[in-house]
């Protein structure tokens, strides 16, 4: 029997509660593994850098460098990492900044786990 290898997502998101359960739901998965979390866009430019992740869930709003720089800095320097945007911002400029900065998907804070692990898991499929 093959194993599949899992997902393995880096969290960049500067509110604890958010990243503490994301990171007990990533817990419960066998096909996706948590292997980072940034509370900032420097850190998460850094952890990307560093651990090439297959997906990167991200706020863009970010103290210091701001989501949608380091999704700039990410999608430079780790093209193969796709990038989803997980923010509570419904403005259309927000999402035109991160689609045009490289985001793949565009999803508000009020989504479902589900459908965050869904669009997880579309990152990865052909």
């Amino acid at each position: 029997m093959t194993s599949i290898k899992p997902i393995r997502v880096v969290i960049a998101d500067d509110h604890e509660m958010l990243r503490s359960s994301l990171t007990t739901f990533f817990e419960t998965c066998d096909d996706l593994l948590l292997v980072g979390e940034a509370v900032d866009g420097e850190a998460a430019v850094a952890l990307c850098e560093h651990l090439q992740p297959d997906v990167v869930i991200m706020d863009i709003h970010l103290p210091g460098i701001d989501g949608i720089a380091a999704m700039r800095l990410i999608r430079e320097k780790c093209p193969g990492t796709c990038v989803i945007v997980l923010t509570y911002s419904s403005a259309q400029e927000d999402k035109q900044a991160a689609f045009e900065a490289g985001a793949s998907r565009y999803l508000l804070k009020d989504v479902s786990i589900d459908e965050l692990a869904a669009a997880v898991r579309a990152c990865q499929s052909p």
